[in-house]
Formats: C-alpha cells, sequence, structure tokens
C-alpha cells in the first residue's frame, strides 16, 4: 500500500486555522495532514477537531527577531525530520518562515495562501518590513493562492508576486461558508425571538459588526456614526461580537469612551455561535480598512442580512450593490452615517436586500464548490511536482 504523502499546513495563531475547518478532514483521505502553529491549546482543539495530527510552534504575531530566528530553525529541523510533500502556509509570519524553510529543505509543493495585505495599514518602515515579508513567501513558494481578486492584483502591482504563480480559486475565499450551517432554518431563531438572550424591544432597528475589535476593522467610524444616529433614531442598536486587542492595533480613548457611554451600544465580545446575533439583526457593518476576503460578509449574506461594507480588496467582491448589500468609501465616517440612515428610514428597500442575500452568495461561496476545487488544485500541484 502506497504511503499517503505529507500534508503540512501552519498559521501564526491557531484560531486562523478555523478558517479551513472541515476542509483537513477531506484532505485526510489523499494526504498525511499535520497543523502546525502557536496557541497550544487551540491548535489541540483544531487538530483533534479534524482528526489529524499537530505540532506547536513558539510564533507570535508581532515581529520578534530573536524568536523568529528560532522558529526558523525549528522549521528547517521539522521539515527535514518529517519531509512533507505539501508545506501550505498561512498569515505573514507563519509564511515567511515556513515558505523559507520549505525553500531550503526542498519541499517538493510550497503554496503561501494570502489572506490579506497587512502592510497596507502599516506605515513606514514597518510597511517596508511587512512587505519584504510578503516578497521573501511568494518567492519561495511555489504557488501563491490568493482570497480575491483583489489581493492577487495588489501583489502583482506592488511587486511583490509575479503573475504567473499567483492564482484566485474559483470566485476566491480560504474555504467558501457553510450554507448549511449559516441559515435561519439551521439556527432556530427568528427575527426577534430570544435565542440570542438581549431583551430588545419590539421596534429596534439591530446593527452588527462581527470581528476583532480593533481600529483598522472601522470600530471608531463605526462607533462615530452609530452615536449620529442615535441622536435622530432612539430605537438603533449596534451589536459588537469579537475581542479587543490591546497590543496590536488597540482602540483610541474616545472611541472607548463612546462604547462605555452609549448604552445602545451593546458589547458581547467572542461568541462560539454567532448565528442567533445575526438572525435578530437588521444588518450588518463592516467599515474594514483592509480585508483578504470578508468571511463575515458570506455569513451573514447566508442569514438573509444586508451589509454596509467599505469599498475595499475583500469586501467588494462580495457585496454587489443593491442586491446584497452598499458599499461605502473607507474611513469615511459620515459616509457611513448616511447610508446606515438611509437604511433605517428605508426597510423596503432593506426587505429587498435581504430577500436576495443569501442567493447571491449561496451561487459563488458554498463550500462544497469551495472544497473541491482546492483538492483539485493541491492534486495538480503534487502532478507538476512529480513531473519536474
Amino acid at each position: 500500500m502506497e504511503r499517503k504523502k505529507k500534508f503540512l499546513i501552519t498559521t501564526t495563531i491557531a484560531p486562523t486555522l478555523f478558517f479551513f475547518k472541515g476542509q483537513p478532514r477531506l484532505w485526510k483521505e489523499e494526504y498525511d495532514v499535520c497543523a502546525i502553529s502557536g496557541e497550544a491549546e487551540k491548535l489541540k482543539e483544531f487538530a483533534e477537531g479534524e482528526g489529524i495530527r499537530y505540532k506547536y510552534m513558539p510564533l507570535h504575531r508581532e515581529v520578534a527577531l530573536l524568536s523568529d530566528i528560532v522558529c526558523l530553525i525549528r522549521y528547517v529541523w521539522l521539515f527535514l525530520r518529517e519531509r512533507p510533500y505539501v508545506v501550505h502556509g498561512n498569515t505573514p509570519k507563519a509564511s515567511m518562515l515556513s515558505m523559507v524553510a520549505a525553500w531550503i529543505t526542498r519541499r517538493p509543493v510550497r503554496v503561501y495562501m494570502c489572506h490579506g495585505l497587512r502592510y497596507q495599514s502599516a506605515r513606514g518602515r514597518m510597511q517596508k518590513l511587512l512587505m519584504w515579508f510578503e516578497k521573501l513567501s511568494c518567492a519561495c513558494a511555489n504557488k501563491v493562492l490568493c482570497v480575491s481578486h483583489g489581493v492577487k492584483e495588489q501583489l502583482v502591482v506592488d511587486g511583490l508576486c509575479a503573475s504567473s504563480k499567483a492564482k484566485v480559486v474559483l470566485s476566491g475565499t480560504a474555504g467558501g461558508v457553510d450554507t448549511d450551517y449559516f441559515s435561519r432554518q439551521a439556527a432556530g431563531v427568528g427575527r426577534q425571538e430570544p435565542g440570542a438572550g438581549l431583551n430588545l424591544p419590539d421596534d429596534a432597528f439591530v446593527f452588527i459588526f462581527v470581528g476583532r475589535i480593533v481600529r483598522d476593522k472601522g470600530i471608531g467610524e463605526l462607533t462615530g456614526a452609530f452615536n449620529q444616529l442615535y441622536e435622530k433614531h432612539k430605537n438603533v442598536y449596534l451589536l459588537l461580537i469579537g475581542e479587543k486587542e490591546q497590543t496590536l492595533n488597540p482602540l483610541d480613548a474616545e472611541t472607548l469612551q463612546t462604547i462605555d457611554e452609549n448604552k445602545h451600544i451593546v458589547e458581547l465580545g467572542h461568541q462560539d455561535d454567532i448565528r442567533p446575533f445575526l438572525a435578530l439583526s437588521d444588518a450588518l457593518v463592516l467599515p474594514s480598512y483592509r480585508e483578504g476576503v470578508g468571511q463575515v460578509l458570506l455569513e451573514a449574506g447566508c442569514m438573509d442580512v444586508p451589509c454596509i461594507a467599505s469599498d475595499i480588496i475583500g469586501c467588494n467582491e462580495v457585496i454587489v450593490p443593491g442586491v446584497n448589500g452598499e458599499l461605502i468609501p473607507p474611513q469615511n465616517e459620515m459616509a457611513l452615517y448616511l447610508k446606515m440612515k438611509e437604511w433605517v428610514e428605508n426597510p423596503q428597500t432593506l426587505q429587498k436586500m435581504a430577500d436576495s442575500c443569501r442567493a447571491s452568495i449561496v451561487e459563488r461561496f458554498a463550500k462544497e464548490r469551495v472544497w473541491q476545487a482546492y483538492i483539485a488544485e493541491y492534486r495538480h500541484l503534487c502532478q507538476e511536482a512529480e513531473a519536474r
């Protein structure tokens, strides 16, 4: 019996692995799959849930020269010992270190998946350093899989990756969206049922944000716009779902004060299941500065929730204006306020979009099609490597 080729997937922090939830169970039919990441407990949770092996790597998101050199050596040693056929790198730090190590050890298939362009929101020396990381990851990889066409085009325009090496699978994303899980039927709650544990009035108009509570997600603009809206419409509420990050990209003092003082801004922290909150929401808002692909836009769309999102890479390939949402200029609090106000005051327009949201997402991003397309891509890359 032929031994399965080893397939190692790595990310900087373990929660990012959950973008691939479900896929390793397919991969392991053809490969011996192993996940590598930091955050040991989350890594173990992911790997055991998928039925795959795992190796802890003490990675950190911030630049730490000595620690990063140690991790590079550990990657090299691991690859020499494991001899993986496929190395699948994700997130800036893990991708750069794993792609360099895979190149040094001459691993046959080196896949860098670019989920977004972190350097776009950096400035000065940090931006140059992050761009160098991207260029090095792309140079050492055989194939650069981008989660959106915008990400691919920007990598090429910025001179970080050859166009011939970069590719978008189908319409993009790392794994599509589970259209069965993200549905009102599966969630089992309706618009104002108490499944989310919130006691909102019957006439409440609910906006929701889901993501990291950091500056680059546009939380400052969102809370500012909501404050203006609340002055005119006392029935509006804003739900914030996600964890605050106090080290990388924290919120400023003014934004924190706004969240604390406006009692119609409801902080809910991390939630394992966001469906009950989406089900009671009228609209999702994602005023982010940068995205690889706005995964939460897919999830909200499947739940019949229209979205207001920044007109940026990763959002403008998901949102079809007038069909499943609208786009606004990034970092523009007034434009965001006016769009939120328009939606509150025009329920018929909003309902029309709600009726067409799900079909728009299912057609382009259903996980079954996306997963099979990625399996075919990995198979093709292995065949190319064998032919070399």
